[in-house]
C-alpha cells in the first residue's frame, strides 16, 4: 500500500505520457504525491499535469525525454536531484510483434535498451537514492510475458524476463533497508501497447484495475501478476514443459500478428 509518509513527497513515473504510466500519476495523484512525469511527448505530459495540479493541488514536473537514449539516465537523475523522491515507477517501455528475423534489427536493440538497460540504470541509480534516505519505493514494470518464451514476440518477452528477474532479485537484497520493491507483471490491458506493437489483438483488463494492484502489492509482495486468468497462466507454466508452453504461446501470439 502506498504510504505518502514513505513512499513521498514525490513519485518519478517513466513512460507517463499513456497507458499505465498516465493511470500511476492519475491514482497517486490524489493520494498527495507531488509528480515527476518522464516520456517523450511532452505536450501529453504537460496537459496531465495540468489536469493533476487543478484537480489535487499538488506540484508536478514534466520531462521531455527519450530514456533509451545514452546518458538518459544520469540526466534524470540530475534533474531530480533537489527533490525528495520517495517512489520511482519505473513503466517506460515498448513491444514489437512479428517473426523475428524480419524484425528491424535497430528497432529491436532500441526495445533493449529502454526495457532493460534503462530499466537497470534507473533501478541503480533511484535504488541507492532510496536506500540512503531509509525509505522509499520502486514499482518496474515487467509483463506476464517475462513468465515464458513469446514466439512472435520474441525479443519483447525476453526483455520483460530480464526486468522480472532483476528486480525480483533487487526486492530480495533490499529487504532491509526499509525500500519497498515489486514487479509488476501485467497480462493484456487495454492501452495503446497493442498498437505501437503492431497487435491484431485488442480488450484486456483496464488499466486503472492493473494499477491499483501494484499500489496494494507495494510494500506485501515483490512481484504482482493482474487478473484471475493470468495468475492461472503462470500456474499452468509451471506444471507445463517448456517446449510445450513455449509452442502455446507461439500459437496464440501468431493469431495477433499484424496481417502481410
Amino acid at each position: 500500500m502506498i504510504d505518502p509518509k514513505k513512499h513521498g513527497p514525490w513519485a518519478v513515473i517513466t513512460g507517463a505520457s499513456a497507458g499505465l504510466g498516465e493511470e500511476f500519476a492519475r491514482q497517486l495523484a490524489p493520494l498527495g504525491l507531488n509528480l515527476y512525469l518522464v516520456a517523450r511527448r511532452l505536450d501529453r505530459l504537460e496537459t496531465l499535469a495540468d489536469q493533476m495540479r487543478k484537480a489535487y493541488g499538488i506540484e508536478v514536473q514534466c520531462l521531455g525525454l527519450d530514456l533509451s537514449a545514452e546518458g538518459s539516465d544520469a540526466l534524470l537523475d540530475e534533474r531530480t536531484a533537489k527533490l525528495d523522491v520517495g517512489l520511482l515507477v519505473d513503466n517506460a517501455g515498448f513491444g514489437a510483434m512479428g517473426r523475428f528475423l524480419e524484425q528491424d534489427r535497430e528497432r529491436l536493440a532500441q526495445m533493449i535498451k529502454l526495457n532493460c538497460l534503462a530499466a537497470m540504470l534507473l533501478a541503480h541509480r533511484f535504488g541507492n537514492r532510496l536506500a540512503a534516505r531509509g525509505r522509499g519505493g520502486l514499482i518496474i514494470v515487467a509483463s506476464l510475458a517475462g513468465f515464458q518464451a513469446t514466439p512472435h514476440m520474441a525479443c519483447y518477452g525476453a526483455t520483460k524476463g530480464f526486468d522480472l528477474l532483476l528486480g525480483e532479485g533487487i526486492a530480495e537484497e533490499m529487504r532491509h533497508t526499509g525500500v519497498d520493491v515489486l514487479v509488476l507483471n501485467p497480462g493484456s490491458t487495454s492501452t495503446e501497447f497493442g498498437e505501437v506493437a503492431g497487435s491484431r489483438g485488442g480488450g484486456g483488463m483496464r488499466a486503472d484495475v492493473v494499477v491499483a494492484a501494484a499500489l496494494r502489492g507495494l510494500g506485501r509482495r515483490s512481484s504482482v501478476v493482474t487478473g484471475l486468468h493470468n495468475k492461472v497462466v503462470t500456474l499452468l507454466i509451471r506444471l507445463f514443459p517448456r517446449s510445450f508452453v513455449t509452442r502455446m504461446s507461439g500459437l496464440t501470439l501468431k493469431r495477433m500478428l499484424p496481417r502481410d
